[in-house]
């Protein structure tokens, strides 16, 4: 089964910022150990979380290396000004992006 987890914001939920990275940090965290992981797609303001000094770049850093795919969105780095900081070499785009959420089983957004 074929399992993407989409991230569109630098913290998870709404509310207290701490909080909400609290609880992104901890999910990716636990994320690691799971099974059918294939992708994590980040977009919006969901790609700072991709850039070396981010407060989960070891996470992602882990993830990537257990072979989970992370496709950061091409216009997001470019609108946020990041592309020079960013932890990983592959930059993604909307049609691998919509590759990617089509051919999956389950996507889970946070």
């Amino acid at each position: 089964m074929k399992t993407v987890v989409v991230i569109n914001m630098d913290q998870m939920g709404q509310g207290d910022r701490e909080l909400g990275r609290k609880l992104l940090g901890t999910y990716l965290r636990k994320l690691a150990g799971a099974k059918h992981l294939d992708t994590i797609v980040l977009y919006n303001a969901g790609v700072r979380l991709a850039v070396k000094d981010s407060y989960v770049a070891v996470e992602l850093g882990l993830l990537h290396e257990k072979g989970v795919d992370v496709l950061v969105c091409g216009t997001c780095v470019d609108h946020y000004g990041i592309r020079d900081q960013l932890m990983l070499d592959h930059i993604s785009n909307m049609d691998e992006i919509l590759t990617t959420l089509h051919a999956a089983a389950k996507v889970i957004t946070l």
